[in-house]
């Protein structure tokens, strides 16, 4: 049992890195949306200039941000959450929340949305999909590609979640997190 504990211990470990690495390179994803819609509006409004690769890029940046961040949101527990009764529980009472929540709500969605989008993202690879606008951006494809990679991200972080707070449970004695 105790190396099952370890385990899940090293694993959880080896998401959060994961998901923390992705987390930070896509935070400076923020920077370039910032500086690359100041160009915009600089260049319009000084220049009555506008490229529709740039405006497009606005819209990909934002995706990816999202998209790709979700998993570090939930990893540093900065998602939504109603906290009416979980604020006033007690450390195991939050950690058996944080564990059936994951296991009934967090990874079946997640899955969903991993097993819905999958079509969706594939047709779009088959016909290398691009913008519909005259001069737009080529690359749709990989956009939607963040579906999956979006829906991944979140799987992993919910087992490392699920197994922290089995740990955390069930292990006392072994450090956790």
């Amino acid at each position: 049992m105790s190396l099952l504990f370890s385990f899940f211990r090293r694993s959880t470990h080896s998401i959060d890195s994961l998901n923390e690495y992705v987390g930070r390179f896509v935070s400076w994803l923020t920077l370039v949306l910032v500086l690359v819609t100041f160009c915009i509006v600089l260049l319009r409004y000084l220049f009555d200039l506008s490229w529709v690769p740039m405006q497009e890029s606005i819209i990909y940046l934002h995706g990816l941000v999202f998209m790709l961040g979700a998993a570090y949101t939930l990893k540093h527990d900065r998602h939504v959450r109603v906290d009416i009764v979980y604020q006033r529980c007690t450390p195991k009472v939050k950690a058996w929340i944080d564990l059936l929540g994951t296991l009934f709500l967090l990874l079946p969605v997640a899955g969903f949305i991993l097993w819905s989008s999958w079509g969706y993202v594939m047709d779009s690879w088959d016909i290398l999909e691009s913008s519909r606008n005259s001069g737009g951006l080529p690359i749709i494809y990989l956009l939607k590609s963040c579906l999956l990679l979006m829906s991944g991200l979140l799987i992993l972080q919910g087992l490392s979640i699920f197994m922290s707070k089995i740990v955390y449970l069930f292990a006392p004695g072994i450090k956790h997190g």
